[in-house]
């Protein structure tokens, strides 16, 4: 890989060790017990959080409970609710680059997608905000003379938000605001892996005035904290953003209480490439969609359909556009793909690649692990690998890294027939200069988004979220903020009009 655009370590005093704590009932806790992190880039400790158990996870239930009853957030105006929202968007804004550093050095993506991640973030905020001031419920007054009807609209209770370690600040900032401009009140869960941007939320959180209670954190592992948070009968619902079959565990534990359960899940990605597309357009969008967050990345465009007249052509293309995407040290940055979250992760990776070069597949580019000068083994090549059929694991599971399978098609039939042979729905994509041909792959394709000519735009006003094993419900937009409300109908009689069920007998 001697034609690969590497960059190497940079000179960069890292900051203090982070020292990450709970924040139960408005008050940062500390345990009795820790856990670090190293920087998967730099191999040294970034972070240091204290180990949250029962006793934690209960207190900071508890609190959220008696927040949400007592009515200090669930029962205030929406503009009130607003404001507060307002001045996190704010706050976030001022602190990017705390936050962006601290995030990079957790999950190993570059610099300048965590400071995207996270002063993007402010908007999702901000649209959060304007959504507590126009929620609304309806009103039926075609019942008859002596009757009204109301559809009232209220926040569902206490939330459990469980997030994910490809995006800390972004995702949970894709549930918390909308659950908070709802009225909710919720204890949150980061990965392990990365928990320090939340703790970092929790901050900005008091300073913007969200009373005690409203927002509790509790750092550890699925054992014991994410399982009591979704098993809880004091927890009225559970989000949660990750893999497939960490989402079908937790409906399982949640199933005893009948609480509600979102879930955005993993994907398998497609792009279909026509014949008449913009190819130039589109092998940039591919080699952008794959090397995205290191390729980790739940809408990552992990394979290609391609028509098979141009599929030598345009693979080529995105070969030579991947030899130029700059590799290397995430705090660099001009560094476009980082490093891989763990050692274990990275070989796993490696094994999907290897696997389907042994049942047929080639390789054109990459293909294994990368060692950048200066920094750890946590790396890996941009790796493409051709002659892909279906069947193969790497076809149909989630890699999450950096590896692209190419698949070929003939007829449009077939394009979306291997465009909807996956377990996973959560995104899909088309290019082609024929509205009609993008207009028919979007109606048939089995996802919960679809671009078209584009890949991975997206808006606060725009619902997200997968079907089939993709998940269940949707995030941010307005469908996402209705998530966490819960409808009840009032019938009203106006008036003294009702005739006696009972007749009186003389």
């Amino acid at each position: 890989m001697n034609d690969m655009t590497i960059n190497t370590a940079i000179s960069y005093d890292l900051p203090p060790v982070f020292t990450g704590r709970h924040l139960i009932d408005g008050a940062w806790v500390e345990s009795a017990e820790s856990f670090e992190r190293r920087a998967p880039s730099h191999d040294t400790v970034v972070s240091r959080s204290a180990l949250g158990g029962e006793a934690e996870t209960e207190a900071a239930i508890a609190a959220a409970r008696r927040a949400f009853d007592a009515g200090i957030w669930s029962r205030i105006s929406g503009k009130a609710r607003a404001e507060v929202l307002l001045k996190v968007a704010d706050l976030i804004e001022a602190n990017v680059d705390e936050i962006a550093v601290q995030e990079t050095l957790e999950s190993g993506k570059p610099i300048s997608q965590a400071r995207g991640e996270v002063g993007g973030a402010a908007d999702l905020w901000r649209y959060a905000a304007s959504l507590a001031r126009a929620s609304h419920g309806d009103s039926h007054n075609t019942l008859g003379e002596d009757m009204l009807g109301m559809v009232l609209k209220e926040p569902i209770g206490v939330v459990s938000i469980i997030t994910p370690w490809n995006f800390p600040f972004w995702i949970l900032s894709q549930k918390l605001p909308f659950a908070l401009a709802a009225g909710c009140t919720v204890v949150v869960k980061p990965s392990e892996m990365t928990p320090s941007s939340t703790v970092m939320m929790g901050e900005l959180l008091i300073q913007a005035g969200l009373p005690a209670g409203v927002c509790n954190i509790v750092l550890g592992y699925g054992q014991p904290v994410g399982s009591l948070m979704s098993t809880h009968p004091e927890v009225d619902m559970v989000t949660f953003t990750g893999s497939t079959a960490v989402g079908k565990m937790i409906t399982e534990a949640s199933s005893g209480t009948l609480k509600k359960v979102a879930l955005e899940l993993g994907g398998k990605n497609p792009q279909v490439i026509c014949p008449d597309a913009d190819l130039e357009s589109a092998a940039d969008a591919v080699t952008f969609g794959i090397y995205f967050n290191v390729g980790q990345c739940c809408n990552s465009s992990s394979r290609i359909i391609v028509h098979e007249d141009i599929a030598e052509a345009f693979v080529a293309r995105v070969v030579a556009l991947s030899k130029q995407v700059r590799f290397g040290d995430p705090l660099d940055p001009t560094t476009q793909v980082g490093a891989i979250v763990t050692a274990e992760h990275n070989a796993k990776i490696d094994g999907y690649v290897r696997d389907a070069r042994n049942a047929g597949a080639k390789i054109a580019l990459g293909g294994g692990p990368l060692q950048v000068e200066g920094l750890g083994p946590q790396f890996y090549q941009p790796t493409v690998v051709t002659g892909v059929t279906p069947d193969m694991a790497i076809a149909r599971e989630e890699v999450f890294g950096p590896v692209l399978t190419v698949l070929t098609y003939r007829t449009f039939e077939e394009a979306i027939a291997l465009t909807n042979d996956s377990d996973y729905g959560l995104s899909a994509g088309i290019w082609s200069e024929n509205i009609h041909t993008c207009l028919e792959f979007a109606r048939r394709a089995e996802a919960g988004t679809v671009w078209t000519n584009t890949w991975m735009d997206g808006y606060p006003e725009l619902a997200f979220g997968g079907v089939k094993q993709s998940g269940q419900g949707r995030e941010i937009g307005h469908y996402g903020f209705e998530e966490f409300l819960e409808v009840k109908s009032v019938v009203m009689r106006v008036g003294r009009s009702r005739a006696p069920w009972v007749t009186t007998h003389a």
